[in-house]
């Protein structure tokens, strides 16, 4: 028998399959050798079994009646050895009737030991069997038993041992194991040996595996127990050993063993490759020694799969999702992971996908397959590696194919057998099922990544007042998506609105109304209202969806902080809702957090919103953020604080590397709540891209302010805007003069645009009408919107602004006004001067 050793595997002693009692006894009658069938059959542990005499353990049921310690010497010295019916105590009192008999056994030239074997007649009745008894044991019993000397060579075997092993007995006997299988790695097995013979102590089931000469393509499990011989003297005779094949309990040990490490470590995390890479190594080395994992193109990117056999032509878009090698580097695949595959039709793996069944090839003969022809890079490959068994099992997960794995052997543990098979199958049912979990998810993740990418400005928009860097970070770390959010919205006059909110919640839900809240307050900002106006509006709306009674979404709440930016006035008007105050660095470095009005949180309804307008010196550093830059694990405010005061220390470091420093300050690897910041830097309007007048109300007026207007335009090198600026500025102030109250003003801004405005004492709303043909004026707004590219109204507390941005390359916004720049080209000769559309002002 070629046998490695290993450890011992738990469970399975080879002696406790019967009622059997097998004792090893010098010619005295003293116990030498004691198993679990003797323990179990009379109920002495072999502890307390050891060195005692038989005539103790074997107590008559009569003491009266019974032979004593002198009729065991007696049947113990027989030369042709004893047998019959004894009627005995076990250790508990009760009677056992037992068929016994006593074996001489031959260790060296003469008697020195006897093996007794014994068990209940009414399970085995032996009365009478004589010699047969004999047989049945050491001839036709599945357990091995040899003898050893002290040297450790064999000096008898019986034939179940010698059929066990392939090795006969003549070739055993007065060698070693390792001479009588050269090569082998026994160092083990004899070192346990030597331990017995050593210290006198049985070894019960130790288990090892081992190719027999019988049987060498397939590895064989094997429990053993081994015995110290002494003579009556206490001279130690050498080893007795008892060997059963255990494989199949074995193999069914390992695959549960391999079941439940699958289960532990296929499907860890929702990545399909991950996952496809967990089936392979999961498989290498116990089940196979190659495994590959091929998915369809279609389900790494996450799409649906198509239910039943795969078709011949998808076969084409298949990936290498996954390999493992007991050889290092895999050298067994020609492919690498991530590239396409492609196999011929012939091929086990195609068979497998279009049919719908797994295919067990147990001798892979390359020389004869067909699609060895028909791929022979692959064929050669194999070959070379000496593969001679295969399996292919498809991945199907509820009624869809995924793809396909391979498990191949080339090593010497013999073919695949059905139950390898069987235990292929559900390891790549498990896989398939997490592949498949792992395909939705990723459906589901880059849907929710995509409503992401729409809900928060992916870049800050071009404005003049102010240098900006923000960061976001969700908790839900599964979706990528919080209810957290940011915007920076340019206004008119050169002004800029911050903002941050915070929804209740995280996930889709939260970002939806994340979503809907942002284009609220977008929405907002462009109807130019001041922060605790835009506040109650958000606050009407988050009530309005809090009540609607065909939702059941749960609890729907918000906080917010609007904060409004003039680069002209360096000024910022702030207001929040239930929101963090913003923290503020000064130029010099000074850092505080800014004394606002709380506000009621978004939802609650009722209750006033209160603005509050603070002065800030350009180079000002305004940090806005949500609760979860602040609290960690913990809950400490007062330490997120802090943490972000030390990080912004530096306030005139890159807007970026400060975003950076206060990522970094968050503890723990993802946070325990959404987090948004944006942080702000104010800049100040140099003087030279600002003018101001002050306008008369006096309809002569108009023609000094397109003059003023032109000659500003001239300054800047914006003449190509002369037309449409003049034609503005006639209307705004115009309008100014006869429908509003003083003072007037006329400003013009240069930033991105040109900005007109005309401010006035009234709150009057200009509107946008649509003139007759029969009527003499009503078209200044018209004209003003086609111009402008944007145009509006802003009111404050001392009246209104009416303004109008200009893109500063000079074209018309829309086509129709060419007409009325040809038309206009016509009227250079008209010079009514309390006309707007006609007074040149004196050109």
């Amino acid at each position: 028998m070629s046998a490695s050793p290993s450890s011992r595997l738990p469970g399975d002693e080879a002696f406790d399959l019967t009622r059997t009692a097998v004792v090893m006894a010098d010619r005295t009658g003293v116990v030498r050798g004691w198993t679990a069938g003797a323990e179990r059959l009379l109920g002495h542990p072999a502890a307390r079994a050891l060195g005692r005499p038989l005539a103790e353990l074997f107590a008559p049921a009569d003491p009266a009646a019974a032979p004593g310690e002198r009729a065991w010497r007696e049947r113990l010295a027989a030369a042709e050895g004893w047998s019959g019916l004894t009627a005995v105590r076990d250790r508990a009192g009760r009677r056992l009737d037992l068929e016994v008999r006593v074996l001489p056994v031959l260790a060296g030239p003469t008697e020195s030991a006897r093996l007794v074997l014994a068990t209940e007649a009414v399970l085995a009745p032996w009365s009478g069997a004589g010699r047969s008894l004999l047989h049945g044991i050491l001839g036709m019993s599945p357990i091995g038993v040899a003898m050893l000397d002290p040297e450790l060579r064999y000096v008898w075997l019986n034939d179940a041992l010698e059929r066990m092993g392939g090795t006969s007995r003549a070739e055993r006997l007065g060698k070693r194991l390792g001479e009588v299988l050269p090569g082998l790695a026994v160092e083990s097995i004899e070192r346990e040996m030597r331990r017995v013979l050593r210290t006198g102590a049985p070894s019960l089931g130790y288990e090892y595996l081992g190719h027999p000469e019988s049987d060498p393509r397939r590895e064989h499990a094997y429990s053993t127990s081994f015995f110290r011989m002494e003579d009556e003297s206490g001279r130690i005779l050498g080893i007795c050993y008892m060997v059963l094949d255990v494989t199949e309990s074995y193999r069914a040990r390992q695959r549960m063993a391999l079941l439940n490490r699958a289960g532990e470590r296929i499907g860890r995390t929702l990545d399909v490759w991950r996952t496809a890479q967990e089936l392979a190594d999961v498989a290498v080395p116990d089940l196979a020694d190659f495994v590959t994992v091929d998915l369809l193109d279609a389900i790494l990117g996450g799409a649906e799969p198509g239910p039943g056999p795969v078709e011949p032509a998808d076969l084409f878009a298949m990936r290498r999702a996954g390999q493992q090698s007991v050889r290092d580097g895999c050298p067994e695949a020609v492919i690498a992971v991530g590239d396409r595959t492609a196999y011929p039709p012939s091929s086990p793996v195609v068979l497998s996908l279009t049919g719908g069944e797994s295919v067990l090839v147990p001798a892979l003969d390359l020389d004869r397959t067909d699609w060895a022809a028909d791929d022979p890079v692959r064929a050669a490959q194999l070959r070379t590696l000496g593969f001679h068994s295969l399996m292919v099992v498809p991945l199907r997960a509820r009624g869809n194919f995924l793809g396909a794995a391979a498990f191949a052997r080339w090593r010497p543990t013999g073919p695949f057998q059905p139950d390898d098979l069987v235990l292929a199958e559900e390891f790549v049912t498990r896989a398939a099922i997490s592949i498949d979990n792992a395909r939705q998810y990723t459906r589901e993740h880059t849907t929710a990544l995509t409503l992401q990418r729409s809900l928060l400005p992916r870049d800050l928009p071009e404005q003049s007042a102010v240098e900006a860097a923000f960061r976001y970070l969700p908790a839900d770390s599964r979706t990528g998506v919080g209810g957290d959010w940011f915007d920076v919205i340019p206004l008119s006059g050169a002004r800029v609105a911050l903002v941050v909110g915070d929804v209740v919640g995280h996930g889709v839900h939260a970002a939806a109304t994340m979503g809907r809240l942002r284009a609220a307050v977008q929405a907002l900002a462009d109807l130019d209202l001041s922060p605790e106006e835009v506040l109650a509006h958000l606050d009407d709306m988050v009530n309005r969806v809090a009540h609607d009674a065909h939702r059941d979404d749960g609890v729907i709440g918000a906080t917010c902080l609007y904060a409004v930016y003039d680069p002209v006035g360096c000024s910022c008007t702030l207001a929040r809702a239930g929101h963090p105050a913003p923290l503020l660095v000064s130029p010099a470095g000074g850092c505080q957090m800014l004394e606002l009005p709380t506000g009621p949180p978004l939802g609650l309804g009722g209750m006033p919103f209160e603005s509050v307008e603070l002065p800030l010196p350009e180079g000002s550093l305004l940090a806005l953020y949500t609760n979860g830059l602040l609290m960690g694990k913990a809950l400490d405010l007062d330490g997120g604080i802090t943490r972000l005061r030390t990080a912004l220390a530096d306030s005139q470091a890159p807007l970026e590397e400060l975003c950076e420093a206060v990522i970094d300050t968050l503890p723990g690897a993802r946070p325990v709540d959404d987090v948004a910041l944006l942080l702000a830097r104010t800049r100040a309007l140099p003087q030279e891209q600002l003018a101001t007048w002050d306008i008369p109300a006096d309809p002569s007026a108009v023609g000094e302010a397109r003059r003023s207007a032109a000659g500003q335009l001239a300054q800047w090198g914006l003449s190509q805007l002369e037309f449409s600026t003049e034609l503005i500025v006639s209307e705004l102030v115009t309008n100014a003069i006869r429908h509003a109250s003083g003072p007037i003003a006329l400003r013009m801004i240069r930033t991105e645009s040109l900005i007109c405005e005309v401010s006035d004492g009234s709150s009057t709303a200009p509107h946008l009408r649509h003139a007759r043909t029969t009527d003499e004026g009503g078209r200044g707004l018209f004209l003003i919107a086609g111009y402008a590219q944007r145009w509006g109204a802003r009111y404050t507390s001392h009246g209104k602004f009416i303004w109008a941005e200009l893109p500063l390359d000079g074209g018309p916004v829309t086509p129709v006004m060419d007409a009325f720049e040809a038309l206009a080209d016509g009227l250079d000769d008209l010079t009514d001067p309390t006309d707007p559309l006609t007074d040149t002002g004196g050109r």
